[in-house]
């Protein structure tokens, strides 16, 4: 369904907001509705995906209280600022809350997640911003509506707020340099695994593919993997070695933040293949690395992190066209005053759940 074109002066001046107090303390509370400038816009949230990154921040108490987290949103546009040109109210939107100035150092080498503009947030429903997906509504800042994306009619809301995590998966993905028919193993089959999964196969390389769960082993056939394995297999390493013909992987996807397995993808992979990490986000994570596999050997040993707003137009063809079908990746549902309980579930998954969303109207 449409969400119906809202005035401006219908918008409450309060609204409900889950906001981070500090270590695994969520509380629903009344926030002031933010306010806009004139290169800004206002969205009505409608759906916002529970991310790994914001679950290790609100386990961990990594960051200081106040905030409102979620940053995988989408949404209706319910104000616009006088300046705002190409939006307009009643627009469904997905959102994309970090934009480099695609000027500096960083940015001239690509490097994008590394720059200062990108690394602040410019989506914030209150407090210190933090994406504020976990509120009614966000303000828009006007350095970030270069990754805004519309929403056509033919798609839900639900998969717009799919754009960010695909975005992640495929910045990652084109920082491998395999060719068609490589043969990648992608260790971890929740949402962001899976999503690995299915991109791979579209650029037609070979997926291996390695979770704890069988569930999530038979989402990945559907998914496109080639073969599955049981990631605590005693014969894995054997089964990847029959499974190459004998030379090794060319790239091994770490979706688990699993020191061990650092250690493990750097041997399974041949001479001058790839490991890429995307989930040993917590700092001081160590692992013990035999440096001559990187040096003699010549294997790559990378990662990955966030986003890239330059691909934002191919991500929006992947989803929107349903090449990369994400709706089935959702599986529980939670309304915003039960946004506890979705970390929860994210943070503790069960056989029937991947991604967890919290939803606020259809």
């Amino acid at each position: 369904m449409t969400w119906p074109v809202t005035a401006t002066g219908a918008v409450p001046k309060t609204m409900q907001a889950v906001v981070y107090r500090g270590a695994n303390d969520l509380r629903v509370e009344t926030l002031p509705v933010p306010r806009i400038g004139p290169a800004d816009l206002l969205v009505r949230v409608a759906a916002c995906g529970v991310c790994p990154t914001d679950i290790k921040k609100i386990q961990h108490g990594t960051v200081s209280p106040p905030r409102v987290f979620g940053h995988e949103t989408a949404g209706v546009i319910v104000r616009v600022g006088a300046r705002v040109r190409g939006f307009g109210l009643g627009d469904r939107v997905a959102l994309h809350h970090h934009v480099p100035c695609r000027q500096c150092h960083a940015c001239r080498h690509r490097a994008y997640a590394q720059c200062a503009t990108y690394k602040r947030t410019g989506i914030t429903a209150g407090y210190e911003p933090a994406g504020g997906g976990y509120a009614q509504y966000v303000r828009v800042r006007s350095f970030v509506l270069p990754g805004v994306v519309k929403i056509p009619l033919r798609n839900t809301l639900l998969e717009g707020a799919m754009l960010e995590p695909v975005n992640t998966a495929l910045k990652a993905v084109r920082r491998l340099t395999v060719q068609r028919g490589d043969c990648v193993l992608v260790a971890g089959q929740g949402p962001i695994g899976l999503m690995f999964t299915g991109l791979l196969a579209l650029a037609g390389v070979r997926v291996l593919a390695t979770d704890l769960m069988n569930a999530r082993l038979e989402c990945a056939r559907h998914w496109g993997a080639t073969q599955v394995v049981r990631a605590d297999d005693p014969r894995g390493a054997e089964r990847i070695e029959r499974w190459t013909r004998g030379r090794g992987l060319d790239a091994a996807v770490l979706a688990v933040p699993s020191d061990e397995l650092v250690q493990q993808a750097l041997a399974w992979v041949r001479g001058a293949g790839q490991v890429l990490l995307f989930a040993h986000t917590r700092r001081g994570s160590c692992a013990q690395v035999d440096l001559a596999q990187v040096c003699v050997d010549e294997k790559d040993l990378i990662g990955s992190y966030s986003s890239d707003v330059t691909l934002q137009e191919e991500v929006a063809r992947l989803v929107f066209q349903r090449r990369l079908d994400v709706r089935s990746l959702i599986t529980h549902r939670f309304p915003l005053e039960q946004t506890a309980e979705a970390v929860r579930l994210a943070a503790h998954p069960t056989p029937s759940s991947l991604k967890v969303v919290v939803e606020q109207f259809p």
